[in-house]
């Protein structure tokens, strides 16, 4: 219950700020598409790399319990610094010889630009083709004979004939999104893999209850994401993003608090492999230093989050470089059934990669699909669709646990890689849903129903149940004791490689846009539609060959179910 309710506050606190950061992004900082899913893509990576080192300093030296704290504190900080906005970013327009100040007003779909000089202010759209006044047709014709909306301001400006410059608070805001940002990746990385060793620590090795028990805890992880989508979103569209981003910094304080006041119903589990007493590195003792390494720790993330190409280019390659080092150990240092189990882990973190890149499009192109091409009503955004993910999981994740402690008794229970493939054919299917949506159901304004968007993410979510809380509890079973914390670091490595693909994936289906509007709604559509539909039967492909696969790798398990 302590390890569910602690879960369940950080992960409202890391779902609520993610369900308004790209939105964030490209509506205050006025980032384009590509650069936010970028910048999204990077920071997503860094969080999911951070645990491989986490989990390896609480293997080692401080044990989960004592990482978990540590972790806690930095997202608490990092949730509150988020809160500062700064000024964001100011697009201005030029006709002739005048400059106009651009404006816009609300949050959601419906929201208005206007250009703005002075005493003048004239609602507007820009298009490819041009500049209009609101409700002025887009044509050169039009210009001749409709009226100006305002003294000076013409009805209808072709492109070419006017210059649009974007400056952002590169002094003080851009700098400080960017050291909340960095908090977080650290903060995540001292707690996110070593909570679910501690979920690991609480069954023995071949418990049935295991797998089901990880999916009760999965339901934490996604009860704190529905509250914070719901309630974040509700307060950063409605009142400020500065609340949104306030209120996720409460929920992580609370996180915290249930942490470490629920230590003694814990057992003893995740304690330090040897007692810190009396141990020091550098001749500070050790839970010091690990806090000062924390904090040090946050200066090299705040600086490569500000060259987010960096991490794009650099990370595959230090993966890489990991990843071959835990075969290489696996080969060479295990043997016999610790061999092949590892080694089937192994194997089913890299098919993980492809489901995390088309998984985790919800933070970056499927948030912006709902707010460019998605009807929503007018009391609905396009953050509340990420409750759609964690809602259909609250309701369907106790049955898929309790499916899996059925059939398990009854001998009839999926292995693990059938699992896997199942996830990977779900996800799959979720993306070619939006394909058809977008080539045969948008209306006029290029726009899908929002049932096409919610059935997306139940297959998505139905995928999600079938692979990660599994994924989770199959790193506890088939590691090797004595490296758990590291495979659990691993297993979201393979997360942190599948946020850079993922970025790739969402920078494609990037179209323009200015002030966070796009100003082609109709390429935007097509855009998505065609991205969406290679990913979808990209998904499907490569769960099928891991099903056709599956008892090659069950036999390498050894015995463990």
């Amino acid at each position: 219950m302590i390890l569910f309710f602690t879960e369940m506050w950080e992960r409202f606190s890391f779902y609520g700020m993610r369900a308004l950061l790209v939105l964030y992004l490209t509506q205050h900082f006025l980032f384009g598409p590509a650069e936010a899913q970028g910048i999204y893509a990077a920071y997503a990576a860094l969080v999911y790399l951070m645990p491989v080192i986490g989990g390896m300093i609480a293997d080692k030296y401080l044990g989960s319990r004592k990482a978990v704290i540590i972790g806690a504190v930095l997202l608490v900080m990092g949730h509150f610094t988020m809160a500062f906005e700064g000024t964001g970013g100011r697009e201005s327009l030029t006709i002739g010889d005048t400059t106009y100040q651009i404006q816009v007003e609300g949050r959601d779909q419906n929201r208005q630009m206007f250009a703005v000089n002075g005493d003048q202010r004239v609602p507007i759209s820009i298009t490819p083709e041009g500049v209009s006044t609101l409700g002025a047709e887009p044509s050169a014709a039009n210009a001749a004979t409709a009226p100006a909306a305002a003294a000076g301001f013409p009805a209808f400006t072709a492109t070419g004939a006017f210059t649009l410059e974007t400056e952002r608070d590169t002094a003080l805001g851009e700098p400080v999104l960017f050291l909340a940002l960095a908090l977080i990746i650290v903060g995540v990385g001292f707690l996110k893999a070593n909570i679910s060793t501690v979920v690991g620590a609480l069954y023995e090795k071949n418990d049935p209850r295991r797998d089901g028990g990880f999916t009760i805890f999965y339901v934490g992880i996604n009860l704190g994401s529905f509250l914070a989508t719901a309630a974040c979103s509700y307060l950063g569209f409605n009142y400020g993003w500065a609340y949104g981003f306030g209120l996720a910094g409460i929920g992580m304080l609370f996180g915290l608090l249930t942490f470490v006041l629920g230590q003694s119903w814990l057992e003893g589990r995740g304690a330090p492999p040897v007692p810190v007493e009396g141990r020091s590195i550098l001749g500070v003792p050790l839970v010091p230093f690990f806090w000062i390494a924390g904090l040090i720790a946050v200066i090299p993330t705040w600086l490569l989050m500000q060259r987010h190409e960096i991490i794009e280019t650099g990370l595959p390659w230090i993966a890489g470089v990991i990843f071959a080092s835990v075969v290489g150990y696996t080969v060479f240092r295990l043997k016999g059934a610790e061999r092949s189990r590892m080694l089937v882990a192994q194997l089913l973190i890299f098919f993980s990669v492809l489901f995390w890149a088309l998984f985790e499009q919800a933070g970056s192109s499927l948030t912006l699909f709902a707010d460019q091409s998605t009807q929503m009503p007018d009391w609905f955004n396009a953050g509340y669709t990420q409750m759609f993910n964690p809602g259909v999981i609250i309701i369907g994740g106790p049955i898929i646990a309790a499916l899996w402690v059925w059939l398990g008794k009854r001998n009839l229970e999926p292995s693990t890689p059938v699992k896997f493939s199942f996830g990977l054919v779900f996800v799959g299917l979720g993306f070619l849903v939006l394909t058809w949506a977008a080539g045969t159901q948008a209306n006029d304004a290029f726009r899908v129903p929002l049932l096409f968007l919610f059935l997306t993410y139940v297959f998505h979510t139905i995928g999600e149940l079938c692979l990660s809380p599994v994924g989770l509890s199959m790193i506890t079973k088939l590691s090797v004791a004595r490296v758990v914390g590291m495979m659990m670091g691993v297993w979201f490595l393979s997360s942190s490689v599948a946020h850079i693909v993922a970025g790739l994936i969402a920078k494609a289906t990037a179209t323009d846009t200015v002030a966070g509007v796009v100003t082609s709604p109709e390429l935007a559509l097509q855009t998505y539609g065609s991205i969406f539909g290679t990913i979808g039967w990209t998904g499907v492909g490569v769960g099928v060959f891991l099903l056709l696969i599956s008892p090659l790798l069950k036999k390498g398990m050894a015995g463990v179910h």
